[in-house]
């Protein structure tokens, strides 16, 4: 910011607070101004980004104790002054200097010609045209992508493992912060290996009167015997035998944290087919997945004389199609 800026800027005003404002009040009325500001929430405003700029820049001189009272002394000359060459006439050279222990025109041996400027005073301070303070007018003390005002805090990371139930149904659990102190996580229904949960403002306080950071919780799932996820869904391989496959049948489908459900096998399925179960997945806040029971035909490892001869019997009645015919046929064409 150029240093005349500070006379042309009324960062009160810009803030919408008094000039009497609490150190308090000042920092909550910034954290709600920058919330609703922030390009993160408003991407692609040009306005909002301007706007988040100038509120940012506001704070950044009236959170600090000394570049707070300079503004306010500065501010005191009188709105819309400016800095004149000469000696006549109010708001002049003296004026300024007198303000900070400079005396008048023979105060510090100094006397400005015709040409200086506003930047001449300022590279009395070290400033090289900047502000009074730690840093110069309008640069960042850090904040979002230079733009100024305070810091975030540093985020904390950390890991849990949660049996298959657990994450498909969601709970509260306690961790052990970097302090060692436990602290509670909601760990929420359909949670996914891998998936990171974000506690904000539960991480490292801000080094400049910033939002704390966040804790972020990483996921590792255990993985099920019977049960696999798909999205939503959730799926199971089902056994059955040949003849209840072929001839069809009536059996029993295992759910998770339930009572089993009864499906329907009709005549001549194939090993693979998936019968859907409604409803009986993972319930999340994103909707409801089902269970999706994929049949595979379970082939006899040992058989006894009378069923053999049954097979063997039922082999010399059974079609005489080769079932790899088509397949065959692909392979060659390649089509």
């Amino acid at each position: 910011m150029a240093s005349q800026d500070w006379f042309d800027k009324d960062f009160y005003k810009t803030l919408g607070v008094s000039k009497d404002v609490s150190d308090a009040e000042l920092k909550k009325t910034y954290r709600k101004l920058a919330r609703k500001y922030h390009p993160d929430s408003n991407p692609g405003d040009t306005a909002a980004e301007s706007k988040f700029k100038e509120i940012s820049e506001a704070y950044s001189v009236l959170s600090d104790k000394e570049q707070r009272s300079e503004y306010d002394q500065i501010r005191a000359m009188g709105s819309g002054a400016r800095f004149t060459a000469g000696g006549q006439g109010a708001g002049g050279f003296e004026d300024v200097f007198s303000m900070f222990g400079q005396g008048g025109r023979g105060g510090s041996g100094a006397r400005f010609q015709q040409s200086g400027n506003f930047e001449d005073i300022f590279s009395m301070f070290g400033q090289q045209g900047g502000g009074f303070g730690s840093g110069r007018f309008g640069e960042p003390s850090g904040g979002y992508r230079g733009y100024g005002g305070p810091q975030k805090g540093a985020d904390v990371t950390a890991h849990t493992t949660l049996d298959f139930v657990t994450a498909v149904k969601g709970e509260t659990i306690s961790l052990s912060g970097e302090n060692g102190k436990p602290f509670k996580v909601k760990i929420p229904a359909g949670v996914s290996n891998g998936q990171k949960i974000r506690l904000r403002g539960r991480g490292h306080p801000s080094p400049d009167g910033g939002e704390n950071g966040d804790v972020v919780v990483t996921v590792t799932v255990r993985p099920h015997p019977v049960f696999t996820r798909d999205g939503l869904n959730l799926r199971v391989t089902v056994p059955v035998t040949f003849t209840e496959a072929t001839l069809g049948a009536t059996i029993e489908v295992p759910t998770l944290g339930g009572d089993p459900v009864r499906l329907r096998v009709a005549p001549g399925t194939p090993s693979g087919r998936v019968l859907r179960v409604k409803g009986r997945g993972v319930e999340s806040k994103k909707g409801t997945g089902d269970l999706l029971a994929e049949v595979q035909v379970a082939v006899p490892s040992h058989l006894d004389d009378a069923a053999r001869e049954a097979l063997e019997r039922f082999h010399e009645l059974e079609p005489k199609e080769n079932p790899r015919a088509e397949l065959m046929s692909k392979a060659a064409s390649g089509r």
